[in-house]
C-alpha cells in the first residue's frame, strides 16, 4: 500500500526561521549518521522516516560519508526517498556534507573546490536528485584557502544543485571568516552544525555568539552526546547498542562510559523524571531552550526514538532553579 502521511503532521510541530533567511527548519531534525547503512534494515529505515514525516519533520541530513560504508546512507535514503516520499520532495529539506575522505587520491577529501563538486555529483547521484536543500563543507580544510571552499559553495548554489550552503565544526574566528567570505560572494552562508550537547559545550566559547551576529542558523549534532543523554546506559550496555557493537564511525566509545559520567546522567535522569519527561527530552530540550538554535539533529534506530524526540517540545522552560541544578551535576 502507497505512503500516506499524517495529514495533521504540521499542526504539532514547531517550526523554527533559519538565521536572518526566508527558511524555518523543525526543531527537531533526522540525522542519518548511523543506522543506515548496508547492513541496516530497510524496513526499519523507512519506519523512521515516515515516523518522523508523519510527525512533522521535514528536514534530513546527509553527508558523502555516512553509512557504514561512506555513501550508503545516501544510497539508502534514495530508495527511500523515490518509493515513498517522491511526491512529497517540496515538503523535505534535504542536506549533505562533504569535507572527509571518499575516495583514493588527492581528491577524495578536504576542501578544494575539485572535490566539493565532485562529491556534490556523486551525492546527488546516490540519492536520485537534481538538487539538495543545504550543502555543507563538513570540516575546515587549512591546506586549502576559504575563498576557495566557499567559491566552490557559491559555484554549486549558482548551478541550481544546492539553495543554501552551510558550514559544520568551523570554530569561531573561522566561521565568521567564511561567512563573510561568502557574504561578498552574494551567497550568505544559511547554517552552521556544530556538535552540542549538555556535556560538549565548546559552541558556547564564542561561536553562538558569531552566528547570532551574523544571522547565521545554528543546528547541533550530537545533542543526546551518542546516547549516553539517555537512559540507554544507565543500567549497563545493552546488547543491541552502537556501543556493544563496536561500530566505530563517531559512535560512543565504551570508555566515554565512566563511572562520572554515569553519575551525571543517572542524577539528570533524576530531574527529567521531576519535569515528567524522558532523559533524551530533557537534553533536547536543554540545547532547544536557546533562542540560536533553529533545530537539533537527533540520531534514531527505532521509530519510537523520534517520536520521543519530538516530545521534547512539548516543554522546554527551564527556571532558574533547574538550570543551577543542572550545572551543579555536569560540573560535579
Amino acid at each position: 500500500m502507497a505512503y500516506q502521511p499524517n495529514p495533521a503532521r504540521y499542526e504539532a510541530m514547531e517550526y523554527r526561521r533559519c538565521g536572518r533567511s526566508g527558511l524555518q527548519l523543525p526543531a527537531v531534525s533526522v540525522g542519518l549518521w548511523q543506522n543506515f547503512g548496508e547492513k541496516d534494515a530497510q524496513a526499519n529505515c523507512r519506519a523512521i522516516l515516515r515516523t518522523a514525516f508523519d510527525a512533522g519533520v521535514t528536514h534530513f541530513d546527509l553527508a558523502n560519508n555516512y553509512g557504514p560504508p561512506p555513501g550508503a546512507a545516501e544510497e539508502m535514503f534514495g530508495r527511500l526517498l523515490r518509493t515513498d516520499f517522491q511526491a512529497y520532495r517540496d515538503e523535505l529539506i534535504i542536506s549533505t556534507k562533504a569535507g572527509y575522505g571518499m575516495w583514493p587520491g588527492p581528491y577524495g577529501d578536504g576542501g578544494s573546490r575539485k572535490y566539493l563538486m565532485a562529491s556534490l555529483d556523486q551525492s546527488l547521484r546516490r540519492m536520485g536528485l537534481d538538487y539538495v536543500d543545504i550543502y555543507y563543507h563538513h570540516r575546515p580544510d587549512s591546506d586549502t584557502p576559504v575563498e576557495e571552499s566557499m567559491g566552490a559553495l557559491d559555484a554549486l548554489v549558482r548551478q541550481g544543485k544546492a539553495l543554501y550552503v552551510g558550514l559544520s565544526s568551523y570554530s569561531p574566528a573561522e566561521t565568521r571568516r567564511a561567512v563573510a567570505v561568502l557574504r561578498e560572494l552574494g551567497t550568505p552562508c544559511l547554517i552552521h552544525q556544530p556538535k552540542y550537547s549538555m556535556l560538549v559545550r565548546d559552541p558556547e566559547q564564542g561561536l553562538l555568539d558569531v552566528l547570532a551576529e551574523e544571522g547565521v542558523g545554528c543546528i547541533p549534532f550530537s545533542p543526546l552526546a551518542q546516547g549516553l543523554l539517555t537512559d540507554k546506559y544507565l543500567q549497563g550496555i545493552p546488547d543491541d547498542s552502537r556501543v556493544a557493537r563496536n561500530l566505530g564511525n563517531g559512535a560512543l566509545e565504551e570508555n566515554q562510559l565512566t563511572p562520572a559520567n554515569i553519575a551525571k546522567a543517572q542524577k539528570l535522569n533524576a530531574l527529567a523524571q521531576e519535569r515528567g519527561q524522558t532523559m533524551a527530552q530533557l537534553a533536547l530540550a536543554w540545547v532547544l531552550k536557546d533562542p540560536r538554535i533553529t533545530s537539533v539533529i537527533i540520531g534514531a534506530s527505532k521509530p519510537q526514538q523520534v517520536t520521543d524526540a519530538v516530545g521534547s517540545l512539548a516543554n522546554y522552560q527551564f527556571s532558574a532553579a533547574e538550570l543551577a541544578r543542572i550545572e551543579e551535576i555536569l560540573q560535579g
